[in-house]
């Protein structure tokens, strides 16, 4: 456990408890003291004083709503959660055009979520600002401000560092390739921030908000103008040992196919990413036409756009279940904004996957995003990652406690 030098009374209490009590009511929500007693296996005496002391600080709070099914011992009280009031986390999540931020309380609650188009060619300098800009007007959308942040979730594409939070990646014209994130927006924020692909946020964001809620092995995959996967094994989430993994659009399927700007031949983001469905498609809906065209099209019946998403499901269904014979799998969500045509794409994803995966298929299903895969599920995913680091983050923790007693001087 973590310590923190937060006043004498949470060192009275021992500091180890405490945090053993924030860490049960934040990743199972609101719950009674004698539930947190029972988990915690501490004496029920001993949370009563823990938790009034949480309380006295703003911390912890009664809950508001009571949820349903629970059954809990009659004389447990009323269920505590985090106060509204105790801190706020935000994420970021930067893709091409678009940057997205979302707030909450520490609870996942959203108190404010904006977002902001972006130059595509703009530089990392030029995302940065932008996205503190909106992170600020955010905050005081909410009714808050800088000072009420107790850490940031950040979600860019590329590689990233685990270790050093550098950019990373085949692609070296990334705008914020080989620029350590981490430090970068750091200063710009002055609070703690946790870089990661983002990707990946939207692998969290499914895993505690969508449709990987409750799975043990998950693998996601976000299909638009690239084609990228995150996997939770065991609820940990797999980045690879230098933040790698997860890059399944320059997974060869064509040795001899077109080159990719990645140093491959025939990846099958050649084949099934965006770019490679809009080029397939300009003879018959124009030159200018855009994905936002083509799933407009599917949804009117176009026949050669559903065509044309087919294959792609196809291809991308035959790569997927190669993926679970390696990885095994128990479910695969399946987002961004391609999957937005819906069944005319995942119906040929399922039916691959279930034909040449060697998992059962009453073992393993396939369905879409609950979030959409988009931007905003990234910047959801960001808090979510903020959140999971409040009781190991030191700054984080110090943050918490002593806002929570300048807010209540």
């Amino acid at each position: 456990m973590n310590s923190v030098n937060a006043g004498g009374s949470l060192l009275d209490l021992r500091t180890s408890n405490a945090i053993r009590v924030l860490d049960l009511i934040a990743e199972h929500g609101p719950m009674h003291r004698a539930e947190i007693a029972r988990r915690a296996r501490i004496s029920r005496t001993t949370i009563t004083t823990i938790t009034r002391d949480l309380v006295n600080r703003g911390i912890l709070s009664k809950a508001t709503h009571r949820p349903q099914g629970q059954d809990v011992d009659g004389r447990a009280g009323d269920q505590l959660a985090f106060s509204p009031d105790a801190g706020r986390v935000a994420g970021i999540n930067q893709v091409l055009d678009r940057i997205c931020v979302r707030v909450t309380d520490l609870m996942g609650e959203e108190v404010a979520a904006m977002e902001t188009s972006i130059g595509a060619k703009d530089d990392w300098r030029t995302r940065a600002d932008a996205a503190t800009e909106l992170l600020d007007a955010a905050l005081e959308k909410g009714g808050g401000a800088r000072e009420d942040l107790l850490g940031v979730g950040i979600g860019l594409p590329g590689q990233i560092n685990p270790s050093d939070g550098i950019v990373h990646g085949a692609l070296a014209d990334q705008p914020w390739h080989g620029i350590n994130a981490r430090t970068e927006m750091g200063k710009r924020l002055g609070v703690p921030v946790f870089i990661e692909n983002n990707v990946r946020l939207e692998t969290i964001a499914e895993a505690k908000w969508g449709a990987g809620r409750g799975i043990q092995n998950l693998m996601y995959v976000n299909i638009s103008s690239g084609i990228a996967a995150g996997f939770l094994f065991g609820t940990e989430l797999y980045r690879g040992s230098l933040g790698g993994g997860g890059e399944l659009g320059h997974v060869s399927i064509d040795i001899n196919g077109p080159a990719c700007r990645c140093g491959n031949r025939g990846c099958i983001v050649l084949f099934a990413g965006a770019p490679a469905i809009i080029s397939r498609l300009t003879a018959t809906m124009g030159g200018s036409v855009t994905m936002t065209d083509v799933l407009t099209a599917v949804a009117a019946g176009n026949r050669a756009a559903e065509n044309v998403l087919a294959e792609a499901g196809t291809m991308l269904g035959r790569l997927l279940a190669s993926m679970c014979n390696l990885l095994n799998p128990e479910r695969i969500v399946v987002g961004g904004q391609t999957s937005l045509a819906g069944a005319i794409l995942l119906d040929p994803i399922r039916e691959n996957v279930f034909r040449y995966a060697l998992t059962p298929s009453a073992a393993l299903d396939v369905v879409a995003s609950e979030l959409g895969g988009g931007p905003e599920a990234g910047a959801a995913g960001g808090t979510a990652l903020a959140l999971s680091k409040l009781t190991t983050a030191p700054q984080m923790l110090e943050r918490l406690f002593n806002g929570a007693v300048s807010a209540r001087a």
